[in-house]
């Protein structure tokens, strides 16, 4: 497999319509409402796109020599994602066989009956855990699976982002802060404050949606952000 290509990734995500700009605001679980959109969604429902998807996912914990024996998917967002990761990786080591490597997938929603193992899983993650998640804004979704990942003793050896909105939560804090804190390693693959001054270089954009997606990221962002 080839080494993780920063380029080949973010032109990955321009050439896939991954993100956008729209005219009217899009409302986010936060509240927020921003006129850029990330849309992993045009990737995971499309089987040649996903299929590269994972491959830059597992050339990326390969460079950062990661240790795992199972990539888990934020349900549901990353749910597929998670599981063709962990096909691919668990056949591509040399210890594939029988009972080998676990196919872990989460409940969207908790069931309010049986085992506790069961009510948050389909098949609970096992060994070292690499959590993989579409796209952290604050983190909440991410923050939340870690948590209960955590209160089951499960071993997270880092967590993984497509795409990092690098955006501050209320009380100006930061996703991979608050996961240093819980003693998890966050990594981002991409990082919308670089993917964005591309997607204008390639597509123009009207003044007052590089101004509103401006004003957007001044307030709530890590750091300020220019498009003109």
């Amino acid at each position: 497999m080839s080494a993780f290509d920063q380029n080949r990734f973010d032109d990955f995500i321009l050439e896939n319509g991954i993100i956008g700009f729209h005219e009217q605001p899009v409302k986010f679980k936060s509240g927020r409402m921003c006129n850029c959109y990330v849309n992993w969604r045009t990737a995971a429902e499309d089987v040649y796109l996903i299929d590269q998807l994972t491959d830059f996912v597992l050339s990326f914990v390969i460079g950062h020599q990661l240790p795992v024996d199972t990539f888990y998917g934020v349900p549901e967002g990353a749910t597929k994602l998670g599981v063709l990761t962990q096909y691919k990786w668990a056949k591509s080591q040399k210890t594939f066989s029988k009972g080998s490597h676990t196919l872990a997938m989460g409940r969207g929603k908790e069931k309010d009956h049986g085992d506790p193992k069961d009510k948050s899983f389909l098949a609970m993650p096992k060994g070292r855990v690499v959590v993989l998640e579409d796209v952290t804004t604050t983190g909440g979704s991410l923050i939340k699976t870690i948590d209960s990942l955590k209160a089951l003793n499960v071993d997270i050896v880092a967590a993984i982002a497509l795409t990092n909105r690098n955006e501050l939560t209320d009380d100006k804090k930061n996703v991979a802060d608050i996961l240093t804190s819980k003693g998890v390693p966050y990594f981002a693959m991409s990082n919308l404050l670089t993917l964005l001054p591309k997607l204008c270089s390639q597509h123009t954009q009207t003044p007052e949606i590089l101004t509103a997606t401006e004003t957007y990221f001044k307030t709530y962002g890590t750091q300020p952000l220019s498009l003109k």
